[in-house]
């Protein structure tokens, strides 16, 4: 087994903690994932939720960028609607001239908050689905040499190869993606519905475009392992945890890891979450590749991307380092 594998972060604050200890434990982490070999590093988008500290994914990528030295970071993703394109290209173009071939820039059209919290970042800029595709076209001629002769440019954005992302988890994202010939990553880690149907509608109408000439398509899924099944079992109940507050609309910290959920959820909460994790793998570098094998069989995926939530540090370490070695880098 052979796959690239990358890693998504949400710098999720812990019982216990505050958002600092999140970012540096992001920080940790992505010196590891550089040192084992993972492709990049992506950070998402989130707003008005207490316990979860990526609202500002622009500003902590610089900050991992400056510590580590050639993971490749980026946006999974950049809530496109919520900014201009014009900022976004200014942020982005800024980081990209600090880091040179390390930036990618993830797009998606939700606005990862709750209606009234966009409307505060929107200040009444309420812009609709069918506006995010002229969205994603402004922001790649900014990035353009042919824009040098327009009113607005965004420096230092022009002429930079940034490669951009789409980002989604319904076919409409699939259909946009492979219209404009662009990678595709898919939120398989919690809303794994249309994963096959989107992943093959991608494929077979995927479009060429200039600086992406054969689709790439990214399957994000979670991923808990350690070196006993019944220790994998136990630190997922972090996880599960922290799941259930996605269920009940609130925002839990991470919590430390519990023997039994049974009293924590109840049996609707844990259908519900095993329906929407349906893309999750739990056990050891043995039991793991059975998992992973089964899967890339229903899916084929260009590059996996792992969401690792588990209390402890070292345990998370660790978690990355099985992973890594289950899929084939190590």
């Amino acid at each position: 087994m052979s796959t690239p594998y990358s890693l998504l972060d949400l710098a999720i604050v812990r019982e216990d903690f505050d958002a600092k200890d999140a970012y540096k434990r992001s920080l940790q982490i992505a010196k590891h994932a550089e040192e084992l070999g993972y492709t990049r590093m992506w950070l998402a988008e989130h707003h008005n939720m207490a316990n979860v500290g990526s609202s500002s994914p622009q500003i902590l990528i610089g900050y991992l960028a400056n510590g580590t030295s050639k993971i490749r970071l980026g946006s999974g993703g950049i809530m496109l609607p919520n900014h201009s394109p014009l900022i976004i290209a200014e942020q982005f173009g800024t980081l990209a001239t600090l880091y040179p071939n390390r930036i990618d820039l993830g797009l998606g059209r939700a606005p990862g908050t709750d209606q009234t919290t966009a409307r505060a970042l929107r200040r009444g800029r309420m812009e609709s689905v069918e506006e995010f595709p002229n969205d994603l076209d402004e922001l790649k001629a900014y990035f353009s040499e042919e824009n040098q002769d327009s009113k607005v440019r965004a420096f230092p954005a022009e002429g930079l190869n940034i490669p951009i992302y789409l980002l989604g988890s319904s076919m409409s994202s699939a259909v946009l993606a492979s219209q404009k010939g662009l990678p595709y990553a898919f939120a398989s880690h919690f809303a794994p519905a249309y994963l096959i149907q989107a992943s093959r509608y991608y494929r077979e109408n995927f479009q060429p475009s200039e600086n992406q000439q054969s689709p790439h398509f990214i399957s994000c899924v979670n991923v808990i392992a350690a070196d006993t099944d019944e220790e994998a079992h136990y630190l997922a109940t972090s996880f599960y945890q922290t799941a259930l507050g996605i269920i009940r609309g609130k925002s839990y910290p991470m919590k430390k890891p519990v023997k039994s959920m049974e009293g924590i959820w109840t049996e609707q909460e844990a259908a519900a979450i095993q329906n929407m994790m349906a893309c999750t793998f739990i056990g050891t570098k043995e039991s793991l590749k059975p998992q992973f094998e089964s899967f890339f069989q229903q899916v084929e995926v260009d590059e996996l991307m792992v969401s690792t939530n588990i209390y402890e540090p070292e345990k998370r370490l660790r978690s990355l380092e099985i992973t890594a070695e289950v899929l084939g880098r190590n």
